[in-house]
C-alpha cells in the first residue's frame, strides 16, 4: 500500500472527529459521483490538519470521483460561487505529494467554482454540491485536472490529481455598490458627487496637497479587508495637478479585481483595513504612487493622485 503522511504544519479549532468511512456525496448537473477510486482513498477526516492519506495500487479514473469525509453543514456549493478553501494534492498514480495550503486560520486558498472550465474543472466539480464544513477527497483524471500543464507540475500526462478539500466558507457575491452607513465627509477633501454610478470629483488644480489623506463617505458593514487579500472594487482616479480623470472603472461599467499588494502603496494603504461595503476617498502623494517617473501619459512624475473607491467585495 502507497501511503502519504504529511505532518501537519498547524492545528486550529476543528469539527468533532467522524468515521473514516465516506459520506454519501449528493449527485446531481455536474457534481462528482461517488466511485471506486474515491471511496478507496483513507483520509484522517480532522478539518483544520494537513491530511493523513492512504490509497493503494496507482489509481484510475476516466471522470472525476468525489467522496465526503467529514460531511458540514453549511450552505451547498454551487458553480459560480467562489469558496475558501484547505487542500492537499497527490499524484494519485505515484503516490508523490505535489503541494498543500497551510492549513491556518485565515490562510484559506479561494477558488472559483465553474464546472465549465476548461482547466481544473475536476476540482470545480469536487468542490460543487459540496456543503460548507466538508472535507472531500476527489481523484481527477488529467483531462480535467492540470491538462497540458501536468509535466510543469511534476505529473505525467496521463497520471491521476488526488486532491482533499476542506471547505470553509463561500465567499459572498460582490455588492453592485457601496452600501452601509453614510459618513460626513472630512474638511479640506475635495466635494465628491455619485448620481446612478456615476462619479464626479470637484478637484482644485491651484492648491495640490502633497500628504496622504483617506475619508470614509461610506462605512460598510462587511468583511475586513485583510493585507494580501484579493478585492473587487470600483475606482475613479483623478489627476490632482490636472483634474484630469486618468482610470475609472465606474465609467467602464465593470469592476476591478486584483490583489491589494499588486498595486501602487497609496492605494494598498486605503484599501487594507476597510470593510466591504465601504467607499472611501484617498488623496496619494507621488511617492506613494507612481514617484518622480510618471505613467503613461495622463501622470507625470511627482503628481498627486486623488481616488474614489468602493469596495464591493473580496475574491
Amino acid at each position: 500500500m502507497t501511503r502519504i503522511s504529511v505532518a501537519a504544519l498547524a492545528t486550529v479549532s476543528f469539527v468533532a472527529l467522524s468515521a473514516l468511512t465516506g459520506c454519501s456525496a449528493a449527485v446531481g448537473e455536474n457534481c462528482a459521483p461517488d466511485g471506486a477510486a474515491s471511496k478507496g482513498i483513507t483520509v484522517s477526516p480532522e478539518l483544520g490538519t494537513e491530511p493523513t492519506v492512504e490509497f493503494g495500487d496507482p489509481l484510475t479514473v476516466s471522470s472525476t470521483e468525489r467522496t465526503v469525509v467529514t460531511a458540514g453543514s453549511g450552505d451547498v456549493v454551487d458553480s459560480g460561487d467562489t469558496v475558501k478553501m484547505h487542500f492537499a494534492l497527490y499524484n494519485g498514480t505515484t503516490g508523490d505529494y505535489i503541494e498543500a495550503s497551510n492549513f491556518l486560520e485565515g490562510g484559506e486558498t479561494a477558488f472559483p467554482v465553474d464546472t465549465a472550465a476548461t482547466q481544473f474543472v475536476g476540482i470545480a466539480k469536487v468542490l460543487n454540491c459540496t456543503t460548507v464544513g466538508s472535507r472531500v477527497v476527489g481523484v481527477i483524471p488529467n483531462a480535467e485536472g492540470f491538462g497540458e500543464s501536468a509535466v510543469d507540475a511534476g505529473l505525467g500526462a496521463e497520471d491521476v490529481l488526488v486532491i482533499v478539500a476542506d471547505v470553509v466558507s463561500i465567499v459572498p457575491a460582490p455588492l453592485a455598490e457601496a452600501t452601509g452607513e453614510v459618513v460626513a465627509p472630512v474638511d479640506g477633501f475635495p466635494a465628491v458627487e455619485y448620481v446612478d454610478g456615476t462619479v464626479t470629483v470637484d478637484v482644485d488644480t491651484a492648491a495640490v496637497p502633497t500628504e496622504f489623506a483617506l475619508e470614509t463617505l461610506i462605512k460598510g458593514a462587511g468583511e475586513v479587508v485583510a493585507d494580501g487579500a484579493t478585492v473587487v472594487v470600483n475606482y475613479h482616479g483623478v489627476n490632482m495637478n490636472t483634474g484630469v480623470v486618468f482610470d475609472s472603472s465606474f465609467d467602464r461599467g465593470t469592476p476591478a479585481t486584483f490583489n491589494v499588494n499588486q498595486v501602487i502603496q497609496g492605494f494598498h494603504d486605503a484599501i487594507v483595513g476597510q470593510t466591504i461595503g465601504s467607499r472611501v476617498v484617498v488623496i496619494i502623494p507621488a511617492d506613494l504612487g507612481y514617484g518622480d517617473e510618471g505613467s503613461g501619459d495622463l501622470i507625470a512624475g511627482g503628481d498627486t493622485l486623488l481616488f474614489v473607491v468602493d469596495i464591493l467585495g473580496l475574491s
